[in-house]
C-alpha cells in the first residue's frame, strides 16, 4: 500500500473578527503545520510522530513549537497532527527529502511558487486517489522518484484550513453524493472555499468538508445567519464559511429527502481558537498540549 502524508502549513492572521494580534511578542511568524499521516490504531506510534516535531534525535525539545492537537479516526486510520511553530513549508519538504530516506514531495498552495496551485489540483495530477497509482509516471518536486513504501507526501502552505465534518442519518452515498456536489465552491450557488467529499462512516454518510480561507470579505448573498471568521494576513483580509452555515445547508438540502443530520464535528481548531491557544501554550512552554487541554475536541 501507498502511503500518503500531507502537510500544510497555514499562516495564523495577525487580527481576527477586528482585533489586532500584531503586538503579540510572537507577532506574524507563527503557521499553524496539519500533518496528516495514514495512521491512527496505534496511538503510541502517532504520538511519537508529533515528539518528533517537538524534540530532536537526543530528546532536546526544539523551542518555539507545540503541538496543540491529536485527532485519530480509527474508522479510516488517519490522524491529523496539528503543530504550530515557525515553519517554513518548503524548507520542511527540502529537510524531508534530505533527512527521510526515500521520500518523495510535491509542492501545493504557496509553496507551489509560482504557479500556486491547489492541493485539490495536485493530488489529481499526482494520481493521489487511485487505488494503483503509476508511480513511474509521478514527477514529484522534490526527492526521488516514489516508491514503495515510502510513498509520496504532499507540502504546502495557504491561509488557514478548517475542517468540517457533517454526518447525516442515512447509509445512500448516491444522497451523500449529491449533497457534497451541491456545497462545492466549483457548483453555481456552493459555498466559496469548500472541498467536500461523501464518505461512508460507522453506519451513516460523512459530508467531509475542507474549509480554506478567501480573500476579501463575504458577500451580502452568503452571510445570513452567523457572522464569518474573518482574520487578515499582511493587511490582506480572508474569511471563511462558519461551520454552522455547513450544518443549515446540509440540513436544508437532506431535509428534502427526509433524512436528519446526526451532528457536525470540527477536526482542528478555528484560525482565532488555534492562535489563541498556540500564543498561550508557547508562553507556558507548553509542548505537548494535546494533553492539557480540559475538553475533548476531534
Amino acid at each position: 500500500m501507498v502511503k500518503k502524508v500531507i502537510i500544510l502549513a497555514s499562516l495564523l492572521s495577525s487580527s481576527s473578527h477586528g482585533r489586532n494580534m500584531a503586538s503579540s511578542s510572537f507577532g506574524r511568524r507563527l503557521v499553524a503545520c496539519l500533518l496528516n499521516v495514514s495512521e491512527a490504531r496505534r496511538k503510541d506510534l502517532v504520538e511519537t510522530v508529533a515528539r518528533a516535531a517537538l524534540y530532536n534525535n537526543e530528546g532536546v525539545r526544539r523551542e518555539g513549537i507545540t503541538v496543540l492537537n491529536i485527532f485519530n479516526d480509527r474508522d479510516y486510520n488517519r490522524s491529523v497532527i496539528t503543530i504550530v511553530a515557525s515553519i517554513d513549508s518548503i524548507a520542511v519538504a527540502q529537510g524531508l527529502t534530505e533527512r527521510v530516506q526515500g521520500t518523495s514531495a510535491f509542492l501545493f498552495g504557496w509553496a507551489d511558487a509560482p504557479l500556486q496551485r491547489g492541493l485539490a489540483q495536485r493530488r489529481k495530477e499526482m494520481g493521489w486517489f487511485k487505488k494503483t497509482p503509476d508511480l513511474q509516471a509521478i514527477r514529484p518536486d522534490m526527492g526521488p522518484q516514489p516508491q514503495n513504501p515510502f510513498g509520496l507526501t504532499g507540502v504546502g502552505a495557504s491561509p488557514y484550513v478548517m475542517n468540517c465534518n457533517v454526518t447525516i442519518d442515512t447509509q445512500d452515498m448516491a444522497m451523500g453524493r449529491s449533497i457534497a456536489a451541491a456545497l462545492r465552491e466549483s457548483t453555481p450557488g456552493g459555498l466559496p472555499g469548500v472541498q467536500v467529499l461523501a464518505l461512508p462512516h460507522e453506519g451513516a454518510v460523512e459530508i467531509a468538508c475542507n474549509v480554506e480561507s478567501v480573500k476579501g470579505s463575504p458577500t451580502s448573498q452568503t452571510t445570513a445567519g452567523e457572522p464569518w471568521p474573518c482574520f487578515s494576513i499582511g493587511g490582506q483580509p480572508y474569511c471563511h464559511v462558519p461551520a454552522s452555515l455547513i450544518t443549515a445547508r446540509v440540513a436544508e438540502l437532506t431535509g428534502r429527502e427526509g433524512v436528519g443530520v446526526k451532528g457536525t464535528a470540527l477536526v482542528g481548531f478555528t484560525p482565532h481558537e488555534c492562535r489563541g491557544l498556540a500564543e498561550f501554550a508557547l508562553s507556558q512552554r507548553i509542548a505537548e498540549f494535546w494533553k492539557e487541554q480540559g475538553r475533548i475536541r476531534m
